[in-house]
């Protein structure tokens, strides 16, 4: 058989093996969520000014190992804490699905993340039918404004330098997650709960009755997540929900709440899992730090409020010094904490930071 003919009768046959092979299937892509940040200090489903939210304060207190300790104004004060509510929300194109499995014997229960495919598609509802492994795990609480079961590290809180250093970090470590607020922003989210009986509104109701396990230590699985256009919050006034200003001396600061920092749960983007305010800390009577007996807690006030970014204040600095303008909005009227939030204690006369903070002297 010559050359061109053993050419031509492979061709044949590669044109027959071709068209016997079927064409490949697109493989689906599932639906990711997106969790954002809200705004620190926002209760959940905030969606005006953020510099006018007041979801914080300033509580002395006298037991510094008390989580959740009473404030006070006077007496043996042992401990100043910032407490301020978080708010972390799903405006993503799935929802969030968290389950957990423990083997008998075992404290905490391996995690694993589930997918919805397409919208109006079955959702997973087991650990055996989420696909993903991930690296965090859940743990039983048994405190008594828990006693519930805990998903580890999904937020961190931390107070920082304008140049990014952390001064404290927060020991909050357990949420409990599921829907407890509608988004400002839901009805414009194409994957957000809207008919009755669907899959999204089904896993809607599940999640807004989720109390992950509550006094049921001896549970081997459960189920934690967040819809789309829904989110999760903890109140300024729950356990741990506090950065520790004790020892922190006078000056100017972020305040950084952020989602998934550890990027542990797969989202279709991570670039609004930050949210931060600039504040000021100024210990009475002019002092760089606290004094040896703390009668009185340090005036914080809030200078602007920065949603979708973990840096707010910049070099930003107050008195006779140089600002550099810091992204986000500005408030107009700073607010300050206060360890008696009905009598206002705790404000300083701290001079708003001009709208139109600048480099050079200050005005």
């Amino acid at each position: 058989m010559g050359f061109g003919k053993v050419l031509s009768a492979a061709g044949t046959v590669l044109l027959v093996v071709a068209a016997l092979v079927p064409p490949a299937r697109a493989v689906a892509q599932p639906l990711l969520p997106d969790l954002r940040q809200a705004p620190v200090g926002c209760p959940g489903g905030y969606g005006g000014d953020p510099a006018l939210c007041r979801d914080w304060d300033v509580c002395m207190v006298t037991d510094p190992k008390d989580p959740s300790g009473e404030c006070v104004t006077s007496g043996s004060i042992r401990s100043v804490r910032l407490r301020f509510t978080t708010a972390e929300d799903n405006v993503g194109a799935g929802p969030l699905l968290l389950y957990g499995r423990r083997s008998p014997g075992s404290a905490e229960m391996r995690v694993r993340q589930g997918f919805q495919d397409r919208r109006g598609g079955p959702i997973p509802v087991s650990f055996d039918e989420a696909g993903r492994t991930t690296k965090t795990t859940m743990y039983y609480e048994p405190a008594k404004s828990h006693r519930h079961w805990h998903l580890l590290d999904f937020a961190r809180m931390q107070l920082r330098t304008p140049g990014g250093r952390v001064v404290v970090a927060d020991r909050k470590n357990g949420f409990c997650l599921g829907d407890r607020y509608r988004t400002a922003d839901a009805d414009s989210l194409p994957g957000a709960a809207r008919e009755p009986g669907s899959p999204e509104a089904e896993l809607a109701q599940r999640l807004e009755q989720n109390r992950c396990g509550y006094r049921d230590p001896d549970a081997t699985e459960m189920v934690e997540g967040i819809s789309v256009g829904s989110g999760d919050d903890y109140r300024y006034d729950v356990d741990f929900q506090w950065l520790d200003l004790t020892d922190v001396p006078s000056g100017t600061y972020d305040v950084v709440n952020t989602v998934n920092s550890g990027r542990t749960l797969l989202e279709s983007s991570y670039d609004n899992n930050s949210s931060s305010i600039s504040i000021s800390v100024q210990w009475p009577g002019g002092a760089a730090r606290r004094p040896s007996v703390i009668t009185e807690a340090p005036a914080v006030t809030l200078l602007r409020s920065c949603p979708g970014q973990d840096r707010c204040s910049g070099e930003l600095t107050l008195g006779k010094h140089t600002y550099e303008r810091a992204q986000g909005p500005v408030a107009v009227t700073p607010r300050c904490g206060s360890a008696a939030p009905d009598q206002g204690c705790c404000c300083g006369d701290v001079p708003p930071i001009p709208p139109a903070a600048r480099r050079g002297p200050a005005a």
